[in-house]
């Protein structure tokens, strides 16, 4: 699979809410969605991006974001559309295929927490990863553009100049 990557140094939890705010602002420019997965530990903040994304988006208003982690999913009313998942309960399980008909949807914008419990055999073809990494103060993401989604890079990486 083809994939190139952008690092981002968010030093501050008001860097994670501009990443947040930046990245809706990206999204709502587009006509077709990609998938963004995030992986990283209990309490790196992949939540916190996921609020200030959906507060930034037309919508928000109606939107009350929370970590699914006990209903596997929550749906945010915003435009785009946000799907926000959780994969922490399924653990070495198969989600259904009302998870693989959204995370292919390319008109609503799909956000999945903990896809490392997701073999990688079933990503679709382009996805953006977002992996928290180890980091001396703050939070180090590095991001990943997977498959058609590489197509992306010189775009995010100028749009993402000022958290590197």
């Amino acid at each position: 699979m083809t994939e190139k990557k952008i690092t981002v140094h968010l030093p501050y939890v008001e860097s994670t809410l501009r990443l947040g705010s930046t990245l809706a602002s990206f999204f709502m420019a587009r006509k077709t969605m990609i998938p963004l997965f995030f992986n990283g530990d209990l309490g790196s903040g992949k939540t916190t991006l996921v609020r200030s994304l959906v507060e930034s988006l037309p919508g928000a208003e109606n939107a009350e974001v929370s970590s699914p982690s006990f209903n596997i999913l929550n749906i945010y009313p915003t435009k785009p559309e946000v799907n926000h998942f959780d994969l922490y309960r399924l653990e070495g399980q198969t989600p259904d295929d009302d998870f693989f008909d959204l995370i292919n949807n390319k008109k609503s914008l799909t956000v999945v927490e903990w896809i490392q419990y997701l073999r990688i055999e079933f990503w679709p073809d382009s996805a953006l990863l977002f992996t928290w990494i180890p980091a001396a103060s703050g939070r180090t993401i590095e991001l990943t553009l997977h498959g058609s989604a590489t197509s992306l890079f010189e775009e995010l990486a100028s749009l993402l100049k000022s958290f590197q």
